[in-house]
């Protein structure tokens, strides 16, 4: 891998719209940066919430280059959302929001930009998380954690150069690192937004030299047009992470030949520390990774001590890309990072995700994990999305409770309890069923507990009074 940046900014590269202005807005953000810079003792803090991607990565590079602080943010954050960021970062600068007016001049020039990078940076790079509490936090990443997802990425697959089909939003993990692994490895970087890219605008790529990320609802999606799906099916790589993903799903993709790649990451681990190989997943293998050369992952039980294989535990990772912290916190111990994941691993080495310890839900002392309810409910195909947790009951402790969209407007939940008597145990049945038009869900297809909770709440208030 190459593991300096392009020394100068060109802009054959990038594949999007208004992608000849990328290195004359580089270059003038560069400028200005820099003359900003001169009369300050302390580096401007920078919120970078461009909605146009060539101004999101221009001022991306253009505060890396003079070494600023910079936060990715999400230009569609409520007022809400929004406030918790300016009273927790108290930036100098804004970008994006209707707050400039770039790349207005001659639109047909293709200058070069004369901006130089050398690795590593001193300057942070926050990346947004909200868990599924909804409330934001930033992950403190450094050119050296990413660059080690970067290495641990292009190692695994043996790619020295990075082509990649980016749907997904940049200023996430999953977005920001496909832009990072094309620019550091030379390789090129085709930006369409997913909505572009469902009504069939595709780009005129080969795309058998490229990789594409995708959440399991986007794979659900394209894989209903069967243009969509031929198109799909050319890809070297199409990864697959952000939320579970389900059976159906995984079957469907192997039927119509997909080189799926399901990942687990998240963004203070810089995206992925374990994938499945596409060939293995065509061969049969799912719901386990393989893990990246950059990580390690020990498997623990409440006390800390470690498990053998195939013994459920707390996942606890060690790998160079780990984030130092929260912003403005950095973590007392960098080495490992202990997630609220279960897992186990395999005597093969894969690593199997069974559920979130916050998650699981206790009922008559028995311990249910949502995923695996979530995966059994879905393979019926009498719902189109589906969402378990616990309710608060007298009898049970919790109420095991599915949130679901039905597929059909007639569909009852006892037909569907019918079908899952043959796949789950008694207590892992979901006792509450709630029918819904659409579930909380962001863009990546991580759902909003929080909300879900509201929902249950309301329908078993509007129970009680009818």
């Amino acid at each position: 891998m190459q593991h300096a940046s392009r020394q100068s900014l060109s802009n054959d590269w990038l594949i999007c719209d208004d992608s000849h202005l990328f290195a004359q807005l580089t270059e003038q953000l560069y400028l200005e940066l820099t003359q900003f810079s001169y009369y300050r003792a302390t580096p401007i803090k920078i919120l970078l919430a461009e909605r146009e991607p060539v101004r999101f990565l221009a001022g991306f590079l253009a505060a890396c280059a003079v070494r600023c602080p910079v936060f990715l943010c999400n230009p569609d954050w409520t007022k809400q959302e929004w406030q918790q960021v300016f009273d927790l970062v108290k930036p100098d600068l804004i970008w994006g929001l209707g707050t400039r007016n770039w790349g207005q001049g001659d639109k047909g020039t293709r200058e070069q930009g004369n901006v130089f990078f050398s690795y590593p940076h001193s300057g942070l790079i926050m990346i947004p998380t909200s868990g599924s509490t909804g409330k934001i936090k930033f992950a403190i990443h450094t050119w050296e954690t990413l660059i080690a997802s970067i290495r641990g990425f292009t190692e695994y697959f043996h790619l020295n150069q990075v082509h990649s089909f980016c749907v997904l939003p940049l200023y996430h993990v999953s977005g920001f690192m496909q832009f990072l692994r094309s620019f550091t490895t030379g390789g090129n970087l085709v930006i369409l937004p997913f909505k572009e890219l469902e009504s069939g605008q595709i780009e005129k790529i080969q795309p058998s030299d490229f990789v594409i990320s995708l959440v399991p609802t986007q794979l659900q999606r394209l894989l209903q047009n069967p243009e969509l799906t031929r198109w799909l099916s050319q890809f070297q790589t199409v990864l697959l992470g952000g939320a579970p993903a389900w059976n159906e799903l995984f079957e469907k993709a192997r039927y119509y030949n997909i080189r799926l790649a399901p990942t687990y990451g998240m963004t203070e681990t810089a995206s992925q520390i374990a994938t499945l190989k596409p060939d293995e997943f065509l061969n049969g293998k799912d719901n386990c990774t393989q893990i990246l050369p950059h990580a390690s992952i020990k498997i623990c039980n409440e006390q800390g001590k470690d498990l053998k294989s195939n013994q459920i535990g707390n996942i606890t990772i060690y790998s160079q890309s780990l984030a130092l912290g929260y912003y403005p916190n950095t973590w007392e111990n960098q080495a490992h990072l202990q997630v609220d994941d279960m897992g186990f691993l395999d005597n093969q080495g894969y690593l199997h995700i069974v559920g979130r310890n916050s998650e699981k839900i206790i009922t008559g002392g028995e311990n249910v994990y949502p995923i695996e309810v979530e995966s059994s409910i879905r393979a019926t195909g009498m719902v189109t999305d589906v969402c378990v947790i616990g309710i608060p009951d007298q009898l049970w402790g919790q109420a095991v409770t599915a949130i679901y969209i039905p597929k059909n407007s007639n569909t009852s939940d006892i037909e569907i309890r019918n079908l899952l008597k043959e796949k789950l145990s008694k207590f892992k049945i979901p006792k509450i069923w709630i029918p819904v038009q659409t579930l909380p869900r962001n863009s990546q297809g991580k759902i909003n507990r929080q909300q879900l909770h509201q929902i249950a709440t309301k329908f078993l208030q509007n129970r009680l009074t009818h």
